[in-house]
């Protein structure tokens, strides 16, 4: 099967880096597959596997994520037998291509989504939401059959390994200034307003002073500026670290104890669901999907947007509680995520969905 992925530019967000796990899986999995993007390069491209054929539209990179020049006659050279569209901007080109091969939209996000992203839900063969909420969104807020909705979750992308114990979490935390018995907070999203990290520093200003903890906020982006002032602004250095963008956050998912998350607008959280495989529990603002992404009042906690006092409460009772129990809980939710979340499950997924489709078209 000839599979053909489009996606605007392999910045370094949760997209992208499935849009280059199931390219990567499907070429593994003897199918030719073609990982096309708008703009050349990106923080990403290094990750692309050598048995991807990646070309790119634009000969310079224009800085243009919607500009998709010669889309449809590329599409048409490479003939595909089926088109997977991933990402806001390829999912409004994605009308275009339908008489090309069977097209697949997909509903990865909890913004308000563009005209042409309607009409290419509209158009399209097949649409993957990669949560439930998400899909529930898609029937009742844009009016698509659920019939015509696969939910198929989001993958795990970075493994697993190592011990909590093990030597290179004690070096983790050690570069940050973390003490054993320091409870360290993390979240690893790009820095978009939509993300709220600045809402994670005003409630952890607010934790009581005799609790041992850091913040850590990796990830780079357009508001890391802004907040990187408010933490100097409150005297908050040695607790709130900033570790940069992270081609592969697993060391500080090791170092960390809990997973904690802010973000407006989500499908389903990859940064969640890679915490919960390294054993991390979650504490985060109630979003589409969230919920999705861990074992609610066991493994996870979901707070009504907005409630500061509830957040902090939440994270009180985690930083406070007897290490035996976080333990346990922390078992729970690395069996959880590895389960739910596994790629070979999703991939497998993915590649049914590709037949019982392509079968379909078939004349």
């Amino acid at each position: 099967m000839k599979i053909l992925i489009i996606q605007d530019f392999l910045r370094s967000g949760g997209t992208e880096r499935q849009s280059i796990l199931l390219a990567n899986a499907f070429a593994i999995a003897g199918h030719p597959t073609t990982l096309l993007t708008f703009r050349p390069g990106g923080a990403l491209v290094d990750t692309v596997s050598t048995e991807v054929d990646h070309p790119t539209l634009q000969r310079l990179d224009l800085g243009l994520d919607w500009f998709a020049p010669g889309l449809v006659t590329r599409a048409h050279q490479i003939g595909p037998d089926i088109i997977l569209c991933m990402g806001r901007m390829a999912n409004c080109h994605a009308w275009r291509l339908g008489e090309i091969a069977p097209v697949i939209a997909t509903m990865r996000t909890g913004k308000s989504l563009p005209w042409l992203f309607r009409r290419s839900l509209r158009a399209a063969k097949h649409v993957v939401a990669n949560s439930r909420d998400a899909r529930d969104n898609l029937v009742r807020h844009h009016a698509i059959p659920a019939a015509k909705i696969a939910v198929i979750y989001n993958s795990l992308v970075f493994a697993a390994a190592g011990s909590p114990a093990s030597p290179a979490r004690g070096a983790v935390r050690a570069d940050y200034g973390a003490k054993p018995g320091t409870k360290v907070l993390l979240c690893v999203a790009m820095f978009r307003p939509e993300k709220n990290q600045r809402e994670l520093i005003e409630i952890a200003a607010g934790l009581p002073e005799s609790l041992d903890w850091q913040l850590w906020l990796a990830g780079d982006g357009p508001a890391r500026a802004e907040c990187e002032r408010l933490v100097t602004g409150k005297s908050l250095g040695a607790r709130v670290k900033f570790p940069g963008f992270q081609h592969d956050p697993a060391p500080l998912y090791r170092a960390a104890d809990l997973a904690v998350h802010a973000s407006s607008s989500e499908a389903l959280s990859n940064f969640l669901i890679e915490g919960q495989a390294h054993g991390l529990l979650a504490v985060a603002y109630e979003a589409q999907g969230i919920r999705e992404c861990f074992v609610p009042g066991r493994t996870g906690w979901a707070i009504p947007r907005g409630d500061r006092t509830a957040f902090r409460a939440t994270l009180s009772r985690r930083i406070s509680e007897p290490q035996i129990a976080h333990d346990e809980r922390a078992a729970d939710a690395r069996a959880f995520a590895r389960t739910a979340f596994d790629p070979a499950r999703q991939v497998a997924a993915y590649l049914e969905l590709f037949h019982q489709l392509t079968t379909r078209a078939a004349p």
